[in-house]
């Protein structure tokens, strides 16, 4: 019976998955494509741990949508192309957490400044910065911020994804950057 399973198309293995959800069906699929779903994140991150993690992330998002592939392509494709994006995603991802690392430098640079200006000089800076920001978004910010609050428990409280939680904190620290930029050329 293992046999006659480990010779059928990628296709029949994962009607037999939607049918059963015997996950000895997903097993086949998985050791079939492991390794060549590796080596796609390897060539694209250039980092064999961080390939080892994507390459397990996207296969527990495939694990979690084999139910929604409908056979319009060959699986191998659908795979292929869920790393592909997975990837990419994941990439921009850690160029924004590259911004993030420099809005934070400018944050630390703000308060360590040795301009002479007193605290109370620096607040109202920094109110200044925040002027016309959304009350939403300055929230945001203070409590990852000021209180240390993780992302997961800030996108429980407002009820959002982890990921809508950091583009809102980016965007924010983007528009204080800004302000903060043009605020010091004048």
């Amino acid at each position: 019976m293992k046999k006659e399973k480990l010779k059928q198309a990628d296709e029949q293995l994962v009607a037999n998955y939607q049918e059963t959800n015997d996950d000895e069906y997903f097993e086949m699929l998985y050791s079939r494509y492991v390794g060549k779903v590796y080596q796609k994140c390897l060539s694209m991150t250039k980092d064999s741990e961080a390939a080892e993690d994507f390459t397990q992330d996207i296969f527990i998002k495939v694990f979690s949508k084999m139910n929604t592939f409908q056979q319009r392509s060959k699986f191998s494709t659908w795979l292929y192309s869920i790393s592909h994006h997975y990837c990419l995603d994941q990439l921009r991802v850690g160029k924004r957490l590259a911004t993030e690392t420099l809005a934070d430098d400018l944050i630390d640079n703000m308060s360590e400044a040795d301009t002479g200006d007193d605290v109370e000089t620096k607040l109202r800076d920094m109110s200044k910065l925040m002027e016309g920001i959304p009350v939403e978004e300055v929230q945001l910010l203070q409590l990852k911020y000021e209180q240390g609050v993780s992302i997961k428990e800030i996108a429980k409280r407002y009820h959002l994804t982890e990921s809508a939680v950091k583009m809102r904190l980016k965007r924010t620290r983007d528009k204080l950057y800004d302000r903060y930029s043009s605020y010091h050329q004048e």
